[in-house]
């Protein structure tokens, strides 16, 4: 485990570059995939992350949001981890499409079998931006977090618990309570 990032594809658009990464986490003990648009000349860029919701992966946002135009209109790299990790092993981790595979709700959990790998809270404010940070050119003291659905109530979640680290939140239908 470690810093070491694996290109899985780059391509241009909007003035800038799309791509896909993967690297192997040691918050969450899987191999992660999260994507980056980076508009050219985004030096010292604000960066907004976008945590998506139940179901979904980095691809979603990246794929249907047509956000890399405005992006790159105003400056800002945009990052979309995957929603969880993938293949930990965990015992029923894909039974169900609202727990496990798809919907670590941005937490870390707290059960033994689920606590080696299901991290997504230390992923997010940790050991990703620690990586997205050293790799492109983006400004830690101007970070926003937003997100749909799970991905809402996780940039709430976050976002409130670490008012430092992001400057703006927002959100786009929360699951508001998750325990319903």
């Amino acid at each position: 485990m470690g810093n070491t990032m694996e290109v899985v594809s780059e391509q241009r658009c909007f003035g800038g570059t799309q791509g896909v990464y993967r690297h192997e986490s040691s918050e969450t003990g899987t191999p992660m995939q999260f994507s980056v648009f980076q508009p050219d000349g985004a030096n010292n860029a604000p960066v907004l992350w976008y945590l998506s919701g139940l179901t979904c992966t980095e691809e979603n946002f990246t794929v249907k949001a047509g956000a890399q135009r405005y992006a790159a209109q105003y400056g800002l790299i945009l990052v979309a981890p995957d929603t969880s990790p993938r293949g930990a092993g965990v015992k029923g981790e894909d039974d169900d499409y609202d727990f496990g595979s798809g919907a670590g709700f941005y937490v870390d959990a707290t059960q033994t079998e689920w606590s080696q790998h299901y991290r997504m809270y230390s992923y997010v404010t940790s050991e990703l931006p620690e990586l997205v940070f050293s790799s492109f050119s983006g400004n830690q003291q101007r970070q926003g977090i937003t997100g749909h659905s799970m991905g809402g109530h996780g940039a709430l979640t976050i976002g409130l618990k670490n008012p430092d680290q992001y400057h703006s939140i927002s959100a786009f239908s929360p699951i508001c309570a998750p325990m319903q």
